[in-house]
């Protein structure tokens, strides 16, 4: 292999790092945040909602739109990946542990909408914004516990993986049904079918990318034709990807696709989505009007508050009624360290934003997001760290 293939190579492998792509993510961020409170601020929203492609099939999108429509669909097939391999012959391959982060899901998406909506009760938009807080950044939040909690069971990752997958795919629903503004049956029928085809290759082991990469994009134009967000492709398409190899193989199809995709997921997909995306002014008065505005006020509780309380209360029922068990080697406070970590909402808070709001009240609501956000994952960091140091010390007296 030469030089430069093992740069490229060494790169790539950095990239699948939690905390590296963590922080390339964190990094797109404050450079979203840098062009959008500086001279250039015109020219970046200039750039962000410049419009290209093919208008005749309904593709002319503005670049945000693209970032936001085609590369989040890549990040959702990369995690809807690593979920069905988690669930088929991972740690969730039993009923009881697959219904504790499920259940969790469930509850951190009930209890931030809830508080959401009675905060903003009578606010023109809170009919859509009440799902803002739903979801959790599988990223980001991978990337806080992979930087701060070392001393923590791996067990408690598969959780937060599992948690932040399903109400990430329980958020994609919400705008499915939410913001379909027109349905086209025909092209609905048609991702259907495109689907099936992908289905029935994998199961007559088929690997040509020849014919899976025009099945993939093929159902992203479908899904995206038929009104639906076209995000949902990707979440589909990779629950139908075999994660059991056959003897002959060295690694199952989704394993392949999950460490070849993985890269330009964290490194170019959720990156550039946020450069995009998190693009708000940011100033004094702002952030104070944050606190004053009834909407933002629920996003904000609803993350830091709602997240933890959903998730932890739901969790704890579960067990208590014998539906579930704890993630091995944890118990309830380090749920509660991890349920914090619920709280940073970001890449799909910040979509639903865009979705749900127009004008200066879906900036009002992204900078919520972002604060919250913020908010959580430092207060997370700060429980982590101290769950990590009382199971270091458990294991050093053991």
């Amino acid at each position: 292999m030469s030089r430069k293939q093992n740069a490229v190579a060494d790169f790539a492998r950095y990239l699948r790092t939690e905390t590296v792509g963590g922080m390339v993510l964190l990094g797109a961020t404050a450079i979203a945040l840098l062009l959008a409170n500086s001279p250039v601020s015109g020219a970046y929203q200039a750039v962000r909602d410049f419009h290209i492609g093919p208008s005749s099939l309904g593709l002319s999108l503005s670049v945000g739109d693209w970032a936001k429509d085609g590369l989040l669909a890549v990040f959702f097939f990369v995690a809807g990946l690593e979920l069905k391999r988690e669930l088929v012959i991972g740690e969730l391959n039993s009923v009881k542990a697959a219904i504790l982060p499920v259940v969790a899901a469930v509850g951190g998406m009930v209890v931030p909408a809830a508080i959401a909506l009675g905060v903003g009760w009578g606010e023109p938009g809170i009919e859509r914004a009440w799902a803002i807080p739903v979801a959790t950044d599988i990223a980001f939040a991978l990337g806080v516990l992979a930087i701060t909690a070392s001393g923590l069971p791996n067990s408690l990752r598969v959780f937060l993986l599992s948690l932040a997958v399903v109400d990430d795919l329980g958020a994609i629903l919400l705008i499915a049904v939410l913001f379909t503004a027109k349905f086209d049956l025909l092209a609905a029928i048609a991702a259907v079918a495109l689907m099936a085809l992908y289905a029935y290759l994998q199961h007559r082991r088929v690997t040509t990318p020849w014919l899976y990469v025009p099945i993939a994009v093929g159902t992203w134009v479908a899904v995206h034709a038929a009104g639906v967000h076209a995000t949902i492709a990707g979440v589909a398409l990779a629950l139908l990807t075999r994660v059991r190899k056959d003897p002959y193989e060295q690694h199952a199809p989704a394993l392949r696709l999950e460490h070849r995709l993985q890269p330009w997921s964290a490194g170019v997909a959720v990156p550039v989505f946020a450069l995009f995306a998190a693009g708000v002014p940011v100033s004094g008065d702002a952030l104070g009007a944050l606190f004053r505005d009834k909407i933002a006020l629920g996003i904000i509780l609803g993350l830091v508050v709602g997240k933890v309380v959903g998730i932890v209360g739901a969790s704890a029922l579960a067990v208590l009624f014998r539906a579930a068990v704890w993630p091995r080697g944890a118990g309830p406070r380090d749920i509660v360290a991890v349920a914090m970590l619920g709280g940073v909402g970001f890449t799909v808070s910040l979509l639903i934003s865009d979705l749900a709001l127009d004008g200066p009240a879906a900036e009002q609501a992204k900078a919520a997001v972002l604060l919250a956000s913020l908010a959580a994952s430092l207060l997370a960091a700060v429980l982590l760290v101290r769950r990590s140091r009382v199971h270091r010390r458990a294991d050093d007296d053991a």
